[in-house]
């Protein structure tokens, strides 16, 4: 597989194919990474091997494309017209390689108004309409919360490109032909909201944040501050559930009811001034090992330390630098961290022997 380096949602993909045992080639540039971070710590380089190629020089589409004839997959994430006038478009690269999956990563796709404009993961979830379902802790007055750049890039970005170009490739392979996979962020970000637009529909939704079931709405559904200033995230749906986290956290029998929706303000200033008395900790001390759905709020270091966590390994440390392993998990083909983060051009000599490519053979080999 081929990867033409960029930033966020591209390499996060090719990143989750290299973990699963593609054999990833990233494209590097010689000028520096935009975001300035060390080589050694951008994990989702990691299980890549890396050719350093100047696509502006005049050898330098055809270096590339002499990768892409032995490849079966290949990630671009350019603004829409700049990998054509580079001279490595899809039909370039398809007519080099006809079984070719070309993999086009962009936030407002490759048509549309938008679609020649700058943009980053807030905005894109923002236009999906997906960014305003994220209530913020003052409620439904407040602006939306932020989620890093979970929810478009990874999620309505890469997780797309990655089910699609393999979905494609299965396609190639059963008959001979590639195609062209457009992965916009906007498009995967709203077909998140797929359940919610069928209970809008059903008039179970009601289009604003932080008045629904599962957006905070609900007191049984939502976080709540104890003691020590930490915080618990309570998901106490079912009544079964609920009934169990009553019971553990105490609540009187005069407690309004769970579906008692004109007293949900009422069960909530309930239910925060019990979890206000005591600290995480000991919260979660009372609910271990219950079904009454209620976990702590953990920050990256602390969920590193979760005892489940750490009886599962989902998290590592490699090389150094304490990451998330592999995921999904395989019972005959597990993922594996074989390679740190490759270095910018450190295994163009390497590249060239195992795929056979002479033309990088001609250039030195940097970066190792």
């Amino acid at each position: 597989m081929v990867e033409l380096a960029g930033i966020g949602p591209g390499p996060f993909a090719a990143m989750l194919l290299a973990d699963l045992g593609a054999d990833v080639v990233r494209v590097d540039r010689p000028d520096p990474s935009p975001l300035g971070v060390d080589p050694a710590y951008d994990v989702t380089n990691r299980n890549k091997r890396s050719v350093l190629i100047d696509l502006k020089s005049p050898d330098g589409p055809a270096r590339v494309l002499d990768l892409v004839e032995r490849a079966d997959l290949l990630i671009e994430g350019y603004r829409p017209g700049v990998a054509e006038r580079l001279g490595i478009g899809p039909e370039v690269c398809l007519g080099r390689n006809p079984a070719l999956v070309y993999g086009r990563m962009t936030g407002w796709g490759q048509e549309g108004p938008r679609s020649a404009q700058a943009g980053h993961d807030i905005g894109y979830a923002a236009v999906a309409g997906v960014l305003g379902l994220v209530a913020a802790p003052g409620g439904a007055e407040e602006a939306p919360g932020i989620p890093a750049n979970l929810l478009g890039d990874y999620a309505g970005g890469s997780l797309y490109l990655v089910v699609g170009l393999l979905a494609a490739l299965h396609h190639a392979r059963a008959t001979g032909a590639g195609q062209v996979v457009d992965a916009a962020i906007v498009d995967g970000a709203a077909h998140l909201g797929s359940m919610l637009w069928g209970l809008l529909a059903a008039g179970h939704w009601q289009d604003r944040r932080g008045v629904n079931l599962l957006d905070g709405g609900a007191p049984f559904y939502a976080i709540y501050r104890t003691a020590d200033g930490g915080h618990l995230a309570v998901g106490a749906l079912e009544p079964r559930f609920y009934a169990e986290f009553t019971r553990l956290l105490g609540l009187g029998p005069d407690a309004p009811g769970q579906y008692e929706l004109d007293r949900w303000p009422e069960l909530r200033a309930l239910i925060a001034d019990r979890f206000a008395t005591r600290t995480r900790a000991e919260w979660e001390a009372v609910f271990a090992g219950s079904d009454a759905c209620v976990e702590p709020v953990l920050t990256m270091r602390q969920a590193v330390e979760d005892g489940h966590l750490k009886a599962r390994g989902t998290y590592v440390e490699a090389d150094g630098v304490t990451q998330p392993a592999p995921a999904p998990r395989f019972s005959t083909t597990p993922g594996t961290l074989r390679r740190p983060p490759a270095r910018p051009g450190a295994h163009t000599a390497e590249v060239a022997r195992d795929w056979a490519v002479p033309s990088l053979d001609s250039h030195e080999e940097q970066g190792a």
